[in-house]
């Protein structure tokens, strides 16, 4: 019996030393921000040491997030991943679509990697994808050649 324990103690331990991938934290992310989308930008932006010298811009962003109420922007509906971009073995973008009954907003998050742990980079969102796409269906982007 004591071996067992020592065995779950050794465990729980080295969970601690575990890293939080990118993919980990943005799980995080939207496992908070189901309940509270403005603490959950806001320990999103606690992955890096460096935030802490722009507070009133986080606080700004997670106000914004806030506004996204019932009222404004109806039911909060899930997401869905867009695309990941992997620039390097140290950095990485990924991009989600957040459905809500009014309008799909898109997350972009990006990670640095500068040493051993993975930090959010940069945080934005937005509504223009929509004209990212129909610039993408014009015909000078399509093969017509087939």
């Amino acid at each position: 019996m004591k071996n067992i324990l020592l065995l779950g103690f050794f465990f729980l331990s080295m969970s601690g030393f575990a890293q939080d991938t990118p993919q980990k934290i943005i799980d995080n992310f939207f496992s908070t921000y189901q309940k509270d989308p403005g603490r959950a930008v806001k320990e999103m932006y606690k992955t890096n040491v460096w935030t802490e010298r722009i507070t009133d811009d986080i606080n700004d962003v997670a106000n914004k997030v806030n506004g996204f109420s019932k009222d404004v922007m109806g039911q909060f509906n899930g997401y869905e991943q867009i695309t990941t971009k992997k620039f390097s073995d140290s950095f990485v973008l990924y991009s989600y679509l957040v459905k809500y009954d009014r309008q799909p907003i898109r997350f972009t998050f990006k990670f640095y990697k500068p040493k051993d742990d993975w930090v959010l980079y940069a945080f934005q969102f937005d509504d223009s994808f929509d004209e990212e796409i129909e610039e993408a269906a014009k015909l000078y982007y399509l093969n017509l050649d087939k």
